[in-house]
């Protein structure tokens, strides 16, 4: 990986006008599917470990519409 690579991986992206309603339907899916996961699955480490990745997911979503 290049160092300009690793600069824009780690640099904060403003999201244009065009990213935000992006952020938001990823964000509304996500918790969609984690109150399914909460409502058929029954407590302890793998629900929470389930809700915990769906964060991730959103997360690194968000990325890789920040980042390009």
């Amino acid at each position: 990986m290049k160092n300009e690579e690793i600069d824009h991986l780690f640099t904060y992206h403003p999201p244009t006008f065009e990213q935000v309603p992006l952020f938001g339907e990823l964000r509304e899916a996500a918790r969609e599917f984690a109150h399914v996961v909460n409502r058929c699955c029954p407590d302890g480490a793998d629900k929470s470990a389930a809700i915990r990745k769906i964060r991730e997911a959103v997360m690194t979503a968000n990325a890789a519409i920040a980042c390009g």
